[in-house]
């Protein structure tokens, strides 16, 4: 069993009171997980102070307690460590207690507004078709190889993050993708991590609710890059501006990918459709089941990514040709009379326009595009109107809907959307507050040819209403009409 002493070793502490020669049985945050033995760290929340829980968990059985001020009035048989950031302590904490698990194993991070999923999605099935046990670490799911797990945070807390690299280390995985949420890196959650690389998509408008400023967004996700070793690589898309921003003072190896400028990693399209399209990647043509410029850009990531993993060059291509979108992320289903729905996780105003083009670049003929789409309740307010006018401006007609409300009325919600609509943008607009109904008045709107997107949830199974979820999937609603008309 692991020692207190041996947790301690590199974390940075000012004051310790009592034994550091005793067992731990669990590293952990959360009062209601102490069990007999365990090390409670006493993180600093958004919501709530893990200081004032000390007590509760020392009567649940901690021994040995991980804080920013040691209590003047304390056990004389608890251990006291006091540190300057819990937060940063809990991750090492954890990481010491699974023995360390991203050091062996070959672990990359995704980070970015867009494309997350995507990326490391596809760069796990890469590997495990190149003939590797892999893990994944997604907002969609996680997988310790074969295995697949529901996932509840884009990036997990410390406890739970290591503890699944543990179960990859121990079912012999070698390669590791994982998305990285800002959220995650200002909350110190990848703190103790070793990555063998990092690779940036964009940088778009999102989580200003939690962030407040852009440039607080930007520093997050710079942060990652920031920390990254000599030893590992940074990969970042230069057709965004803030990608060379990131890697800006990073130690790490450093390799660019662009779809417009000269690169490292140089891709374009060739044609597209909605079966797929034709790539150039650094001179190679490779024929992808995917449709839109951005996932153009997040497959030209996966290829490097590969590449300078050590993957040979014939093999990723081969590989890539055969790949195919994420669950939820530009996914269509096909009427028998001639509709063509897709579904999207887009929920950002930069995802919102690039589904919209990628529709509007290859749809045919009179047919027109049809876009439902909300936003989210108890997350940044500010992208509501603008993600409204993007969809008016792109498409014939927009139903303006309901999406995971949470705590907050709908219909606040959709009038704030509609705000940013003009007179013209309004006519061609409805608001049907039930997203149900609202994709049943899509499909009743719609004639063969036309093209329905369906935007916000994509792989989510569930609404969210006043704390509550409700079994939804878009997609299953979306197959039901079909299969009526």
């Amino acid at each position: 069993m692991t020692k207190l002493a041996d947790i301690l070793k590199y974390i940075s502490y000012s004051r310790v009171t009592g034994n550091c020669d005793i067992a731990v049985s669990g590293v952990t945050s959360d009062s209601r997980d102490v069990v007999a033995g365990a090390l409670f760290v006493a993180v600093r929340g958004t919501r709530s102070d893990g200081h004032d829980f000390i007590g509760k968990s020392v009567i649940a059985g901690a021994h040995s307690v991980i804080c920013e001020r040691i209590p003047e009035e304390r056990p004389a048989d608890v251990t006291f460590i006091e540190v300057a950031d819990a937060s940063v302590a809990l991750g090492l904490a954890a990481s010491a207690f699974y023995e360390y698990p991203s050091s062996k194993i070959r672990l990359v991070g995704v980070t970015g507004t867009n494309g997350k999923t995507t990326v490391a999605t596809l760069l796990y099935d890469m590997f495990e078709a190149l003939g590797y046990k892999c893990g994944l670490l997604s907002t969609v799911c996680n997988r310790v190889h074969l295995r697949r797990e529901d996932a509840t945070h884009t990036t997990p807390d410390p406890v739970k993050l290591n503890a699944l690299l543990h179960d990859m280390v121990e079912e012999g995985c070698e390669y590791v993708f994982m998305e990285v949420s800002s959220h995650a890196i200002a909350q110190n959650r990848i703190a103790g991590l070793q990555y063998a690389g990092g690779i940036f998509t964009n940088l778009t408008h999102d989580h200003l609710d939690y962030h407040k400023t852009f440039d607080n967004y930007l520093t997050a996700k710079k942060k990652f890059f920031d920390d990254l070793s000599s030893d590992s690589f940074a990969l970042v898309n230069i057709d965004d501006r803030n990608g060379r921003v990131m890697i800006q003072n990073c130690n790490a190896e450093k390799y660019h990918f662009s779809m417009r400028a000269m690169a490292d990693f140089r891709g374009s399209i060739t044609e597209q459709g909605f079966e797929g399209m034709l790539l150039k990647l650094n001179g190679n043509e490779v024929w992808t089941r995917f449709l839109g410029d951005y996932n153009a850009s997040n497959l030209l990531a996966v290829y490097a990514s590969s590449v300078l993993l050590g993957a040979a060059n014939d093999d990723v291509l081969r590989i890539l040709s055969t790949l195919v979108p994420v669950s939820g992320r530009m996914e269509v289903i096909r009427s028998t009379d001639g509709l063509t729905g897709i579904v999207d996780y887009a929920h950002t105003p930069d995802a919102v326009q690039n589904i919209i083009d990628a529709v509007n670049r290859v749809r045919q003929g009179s047919g027109k595009l049809i876009v439902v789409v909300g936003a989210g309740g108890d997350r940044d307010r500010t992208k509501r109107p603008v993600m409204a006018r993007i969809a008016a401006d792109g498409a014939d007609r927009v139903i303006l809907t309901s999406d995971n409300p949470r705590s907050e009325k709908p219909e606040a919600i959709l009038d704030e959307m509609e705000a940013g609509l003009d007179i013209d943008q309004r006519s061609r607009t409805i608001r049907v507050t039930n997203r149900a109904e609202a994709i049943k008045a899509s499909v009743m709107l719609a004639s063969p040819g036309d093209i329905i997107i369906v935007a916000g949830k994509g792989h989510e199974t569930y609404q969210e209403i006043n704390g509550v979820r409700h079994h939804f999937d878009d997609r299953e609603e979306l197959r039901k009409l079909f299969k009526m008309s």
